[in-house]
């Protein structure tokens, strides 16, 4: 499960014309890039300026879950996780979904009120989530310290799966169906005339279209000051560790988080993987350091001890790609006909990579998709409205 990036049989040239152009190559494109494909749109380009899945989507596991507050998250994500069920049957992939569940801490009445809610949105989605005592939490997870808790939320449906497999198994398929992908190609502008996409000029040329998908992520906001379309964007690290692999295995965990401090931790082969989300300067600076680890172990003293000072042998560092409400930006452009995007999903892109590629499909085909999409529009951040300020994740 080491981290990987994804590569494609065969050389592609740069066309001189495309129907749609995807600026992206991580789990959103090549997910909107397969599902236009299917439904029969032809002359679909992907431009990934490194190779596909070198991204935030190199991260060697990513949760899946249906578990959050917000019901538009929660029909995202579990629209994803029954698709990522079906990947082996419909891709003929081992994505490396383990379905262990997720376990949310709660330490304080605050937390047991807010998760008690979002139990009751989850279930009604059909989600198998529920409210469990401290003590049912560390039968569950073995490294807990239940005198610390007031209770947590189990979701056993949820879990992790693999990235690199998803975002390779995406492109083959999308490849077989037609889709160029141009990988190592930078976009250095899209071009407008009277309000609408005009062209896509990278190193290697210029390709005519009248659309554009931005999947971009955390470069996001550079290609829509391309055409003019103000995406707000920030680019964030974050950093895991996973310990040294042991001759036997770890018990088997959920993927486990405690609302009070962001620490988080589940298996890693017979290893664990282990985080925090600290707060970090804005910046597109990937390296790895380990200045997390005193407050993951700060953290850890409280409710897991025994995984304070852990005996880590790697890590990764990647960008989250965070909005100012911490919620996606799905949509296509009152301002620049032409112009979609997909982005910003503050660390929940690989959760929900499936169903936001039927979403753009649709948008892209002027049909209604599965769901509105409206509330996560960039046009939210225009106006005052309340009605659109949304909960703000912590992973």
């Amino acid at each position: 499960m080491a981290n990987q990036v994804v590569s494609l049989s065969g050389e592609t040239t740069q066309p001189s014309r495309a129907d749609v152009v995807i600026i992206g190559g991580g789990i959103m494109g090549v997910s909107i890039a397969y599902h236009l494909a299917s439904a029969g749109v032809r002359g679909v380009v992907v431009i990934e300026r490194a190779a596909l899945g070198s991204g935030s989507s190199a991260k060697p596991l990513g949760g899946v879950r249906a578990t959050f507050s917000d019901p538009a998250n929660v029909a995202l994500g579990k629209r994803s996780l029954d698709a990522y069920k079906r990947f082996g049957e419909e891709f003929g992939a081992d994505i490396g979904l383990r379905q262990v569940g997720y376990l949310f801490l709660c330490r304080s009445e605050a937390e047991v009120l807010d998760c008690e809610a979002s139990v009751a949105v989850q279930n009604s989605f059909g989600s198998n989530s529920r409210m469990i005592s401290g003590a049912e939490a560390a039968r569950i997870n073995p490294f807990l310290d239940p005198e610390v808790l007031l209770a947590a939320s189990f979701s056993p449906q949820d879990g992790y799966a693999e990235p690199s497999r998803a975002v390779a198994a995406y492109a083959a398929a999308a490849q077989a169906a037609g889709v160029r992908f141009l990988t190592g190609t930078e976009v250095l502008a899209v071009e407008t005339a009277a309000g609408s996409i005009r062209s896509v000029t990278t190193n290697r040329g210029t390709i005519r279209t009248d659309s554009v998908i931005c999947a971009a992520g955390a470069w996001s906001r550079h290609v829509g000051q391309m055409v003019g379309v103000e995406l707000p964007v920030t680019p964030v690290r974050r950093q895991i560790g996973m310990t040294r692999q042991q001759p036997q295995p770890y018990p088997e965990v959920p993927f486990t988080l405690d609302l009070s401090t962001t620490m988080y931790f589940h298996n890693y082969g017979n290893g664990m993987l282990l985080g925090i989300s600290n707060q970090q300067a804005p910046g597109f600076g990937r390296d790895f350091s380990f200045e997390w680890l005193g407050e993951f172990n700060a953290a850890a003293r409280i409710c897991a001890p025994s995984l304070a000072e852990p005996d880590l042998e790697f890590g990764w560092a990647g960008l989250y790609e965070n909005t100012p409400d911490h919620n996606a930006l799905i949509g296509a452009s009152d301002e620049v006909s032409g112009f979609f995007y997909a982005t910003g999903f503050s660390g929940h892109g690989f959760l929900q990579g499936p169903a936001v590629g039927e979403l753009v499909r649709d948008l892209y085909l002027g049909r209604q998709g599965f769901m509105d999409v409206s509330t996560f529009s960039v046009t939210r951040f225009h106006n005052d409205d309340e009605t659109l300020v949304r909960e703000v994740h912590i992973i």
